[in-house]
Formats: C-alpha cells, sequence, structure tokens
C-alpha cells in the first residue's frame, strides 16, 4: 500500500486573488476538500510541509490525513496548480476518501534487476512505453508501484502488464488486452520502439 502523510489545516472562509496572495505570504496555500457526498471544504495547508509531500513523489496515489482544526479527513491529492514561472505550488484539491471508495489513479511503474538483465547486458535497452499504468484501486489499498523483474529478459522480448504482481482488488483500466509496458530494444532498435507504441 502507498505511504501516507498527514498535515494540518485550518478552515478558510476567505476566498479570491487577493486572500490567496495574504496566505502565501504566511507560508500557507489554499486548497479544498469534496467529494464523499459532503459540501466542499475551502482549507489552508502549510506551504513547506505541502511541498516535501509532493517532492517526495506519490503526491496522487498516497492517502493522507488532513485535520482540520481538531477533525480528521482522510483524503487524496487529485490535483494541483503550480506557479507559472516559479514552479511553486498555489493549490491543492483533495479528494474524501470513505469507507469503500475506489479511485482511478496512476500507478508508477518500476524495474528491478536491470543491471543483471541479459538483454541489456548484451547492449540492449531498456524501452519503457508505459511509465505509469492508470488503475482502479481500493483507497485503503493502493500499490505503491508495479514491479517488473529484467532478471530474465533478453534483446527483443516486450514486458506485458501479465509479467507483474497486481494485488487483490486491482485492475488496470484497459482490460480487452495484455499491453506492453516496456521492450528489450536493440542498440539503435528504433524498430521494436515503433513496434511496441504502435500496439498502443
Amino acid at each position: 500500500m502507498a505511504a501516507s502523510y498527514e498535515l494540518k489545516a485550518s478552515a478558510r472562509n476567505l476566498v479570491g486573488k487577493g486572500a490567496a496572495r495574504a496566505l502565501r505570504r504566511d507560508g500557507l496555500i489554499p486548497a479544498v476538500i469534496y467529494g464523499d457526498k459532503k459540501p466542499a471544504l475551502p482549507i489552508t495547508i502549510p506551504l513547506k510541509e505541502t511541498t516535501l509531500a509532493l517532492h517526495k513523489g506519490g503526491f496522487l496515489t498516497h492517502v493522507a490525513t488532513i485535520e482540520v482544526d481538531g477533525t480528521a479527513h482522510q483524503v487524496i491529492a487529485k490535483d494541483y496548480q503550480l506557479h507559472p514561472v516559479r514552479d511553486e505550488l498555489m493549490h491543492v484539491d483533495f479528494l474524501r476518501v470513505g469507507k469503500g471508495t475506489t479511485l482511478t489513479v496512476e500507478v508508477p511503474v518500476h524495474f528491478i534487476n536491470e543491471e543483471t538483465c541479459p538483454g541489456i547486458k548484451r547492449g540492449g535497452m531498456l524501452n519503457i512505453v508505459r511509465h505509469t499504468v492508470e488503475m482502479i484501486v481500493p483507497a485503503d489499498a493502493i500499490p505503491e508501484a508495479l514491479v517488473f523483474d529484467l532478471a530474465k529478459a533478453e534483446i527483443g522480448d516486450a514486458l506485458h502488464i501479465s509479467a507483474t504482481s497486481i494485488p487483490a482488488n486491482c485492475h488496470p483500466t484497459i482490460t480487452d488486452r495484455d499491453f506492453t509496458v516496456a521492450t528489450i530494444a536493440s542498440p539503435g532498435g528504433a524498430q521494436e520502439e515503433a513496434e511496441a507504441e504502435g500496439e498502443e
């Protein structure tokens, strides 16, 4: 399951650009919690702690606990806005996570045993067709990553979604084919890359 994080927040009464600028001067940013058939809750969250959570990776797949004026809310970040110049967080949308909630998320793809992969040792290259896989998952059991083992992969081999272990109650949104996630391309193997991407 994906790791969690916690944030302390306060309810936000003022909205608009002026109010948002004032918040940022105090090291805070506006955000909103919505969903689960409850009213939207505008909040303020600390910029520093939220930025750290963003940079740790998996920001959009980790369930978080946000304490708003003493009340805990289980949420997952669904979207965020960055400043176009400073690349700084400006706003975050959080979706409430209730009991039995299922989510559509992008789960990262990880590869192991790349250093011992026969195809790569013979000069092949790992061509990643999909860096993430869109999946429908329980909110309380989001996979940290889908792991693909390269220990036996040769030049010309393709790794399909069936080559990884998918947790129970999780499944890709693509269900009509065993789609390619990566290939071991020959040196300068543009042909293999084109074929793998073409089948998607």
